[in-house]
């Protein structure tokens, strides 16, 4: 059996020789044959010249890819799992969250059978806000979407070669890989694992970036949203109709009465506001298709020990080979 492990890295020069270290260590006690493959997401510290050495050092073991600039996370784990060639294949971060001992555990539930094989991390060390967000957030978007996201459940997973021909084929620009890989399915299994802090430099994830994600998560696999503008127009023209009778019967009850302009300017506000919330989410939809037509890579390649990836034809024609 040969075992891949694909490792997406941006900016991870602090932490990517320990790492490599580790995770040798481990997959040197395993009966298998193995590889690494690093993909470099455009990292604008050392992180390519350590890959680059580590790729020397241990050149059977070691095949790398880096970006002609940073495509995101999304781009470098697609890229991995098109070069990798086991029979299985583990995605991890460098950062050593993801812990490299949990990989024979991994081995032992694939052998079982399982085709996804996923570590869940608690959120012990998280920040509450934070724990209590992504709760919220998890309960109210697999009410909406037509796949089920799990709380603690990221990119850590073995994959078998199944799986991954499964993925690599989806052509869409858009990916939502937590989505993608609860929607192709096959048979899968979770364990849970203890939460790790990172091991060296700083978090990618900021703010913003995590509210992009979520709303990436919320529109990717479902149109349901739409189906709300359509309803809250329906409401809000039901609540018009009904104001208006109530506003009659007060004038015939009453006399005629100057209308309030408080209330007036708050309906206006009210109603502009959600009419802008609605183009927003409509562009959202067109954006996306927009982006889907333009058919670009979803990466390109400048530098490889390998082969560059086969989808990529102009990332071959601009990358180089280091052997």
């Amino acid at each position: 059996m040969k075992l891949s492990v694909v490792v997406p890295c941006y900016d991870e020069e602090e932490v990517i020789g320990r790492f490599d270290e580790e995770i040798r260590g481990v997959l040197g006690r395993l009966a298998v044959e193995y590889e690494l493959c690093y993909v470099d997401d455009g990292s604008t510290d050392g992180t390519l010249h350590r890959i680059r050495t580590l790729a020397q050092q241990h050149r059977p073991t070691t095949r790398y890819l880096s970006f002609s600039r940073n495509f995101g996370k999304e781009a470098a784990m697609l890229a991995g799992l098109k070069e990798a060639g086991g029979d299985a294949v583990i995605l991890m971060d460098a950062d050593l969250q993801h812990p490299p001992q949990l990989i024979e555990k991994m081995l032992d539930l694939y052998q079982l059978g399982h085709d996804q094989v996923i570590a869940r991390r608690s959120r012990e060390g998280d920040k509450p806000l934070r724990s209590m967000v992504s709760k919220l957030y998890y309960r109210a978007v697999n009410k909406w979407v037509d796949v089920e996201l799990t709380d603690g459940v990221g990119d850590f997973r073995l994959l078998s070669r199944t799986a991954v021909d499964a993925l690599v084929s989806l052509p869409e620009y858009n990916r939502f890989s937590k989505g993608l890989f609860s929607w192709i399915g096959f048979d899968t299994v979770t364990f849970d694992y203890r939460n790790a802090q990172r091991e060296g430099g700083r978090t990618k994830w900021r703010f913003g970036a995590l509210v992009n994600y979520g709303i990436d998560g919320m529109i990717s696999f479902n149109s349901r949203p739409l189906r709300v503008a359509i309803y809250a127009g329906l409401s809000l023209a039901g609540l018009a109709a009904a104001y208006a009778l109530w506003i009659i019967g007060a004038a015939v009850a009453g006399g005629i009465t100057a209308p309030g302009y408080v209330t007036l300017v708050a309906i206006i506000v009210g109603l502009g506001g959600l009419q802008m919330v609605m183009l927003g989410l409509i562009g959202e939809y067109i954006g996306r298709i927009y982006y889907e037509t333009k058919r670009r890579p979803h990466f390109l390649v400048k530098e490889t020990n390998g082969t560059a990836p086969t989808h990529t034809p102009t990332a071959r024609v601009a990358g180089r080979t280091r052997r």
